[in-house]
């Protein structure tokens, strides 16, 4: 008998990856067509803010300060100040000055700068806005209703008056001067710490 030849089959190459070991990027769908889609980004860099971008708390407003307790053309609610300044306007600022320069300046050499030194330069103005640039700075203060410098140039009596309300409305009364509000502070401390003191009788 003849010998049956079988035909030989070429053989099939076996793929030496499994589905596992494909990419992730790759669909199903991807692999039917014979196309590749690119590469996912998983993590993408993060983007840096823009800048000059007011926070959205904020509303896109700059804090320009407090406002003050009182207004420049309030002279009425301390009359006695309003009359001083009127006739001496130079002791009022004297009085400010102290305050504001924690008892480095006196209120009489500071009188004197005012009344002898700056009107005879016409720098008065200049002077009051000064200080009154450092009670705004002092107490976080907007400058209202208008510039230091107009304030002081326009209505320096006035604004005397409304500096020193200012002083007095947030504790601190610069006709006692600054040695003056020491003592009263220590005293209310005191209080505090010890209580009332203890008034006592003479017996006979």
């Amino acid at each position: 008998m003849g010998r049956v030849q079988r035909s030989e089959q070429p053989a099939v190459p076996q793929l030496t990856q499994s589905i596992d070991s494909l990419p992730q990027s790759v669909s199903s769908d991807d692999i039917n067509h014979g196309k590749e889609s690119p590469p996912a980004v998983l993590f993408p860099p993060p983007t840096s803010p823009p800048e000059n971008v007011a926070p959205p708390d904020s509303g896109g407003f700059q804090a320009i300060g407090k406002p003050w307790t009182t207004g420049l053309f309030d002279c009425h609610e301390h009359l006695p100040n309003a009359v001083l300044t009127a006739f001496c306007p130079c002791v009022t600022f004297g009085q400010i000055v102290e305050i504001l320069e924690n008892g480095a300046t006196s209120c009489a050499l500071g009188s004197f700068m005012y009344l002898l030194l700056a009107p005879a330069f016409c720098s008065h103005w200049m002077m009051g806005s000064m200080y009154r640039a450092r009670l705004r700075s002092k107490y976080n203060l907007v400058e209202a209703p208008t510039q230091d410098c107009i304030a002081h140039a326009c209505c320096p009596l006035c604004s005397l008056c409304q500096e020193f309300r200012e002083l007095r409305n947030r504790g601190i009364d610069p006709s006692l001067g600054w040695n003056g509000n020491l003592a009263l502070q220590q005293q209310f401390e005191q209080q505090i710490r010890g209580g009332p003191p203890v008034k006592q009788s003479m017996s006979k």
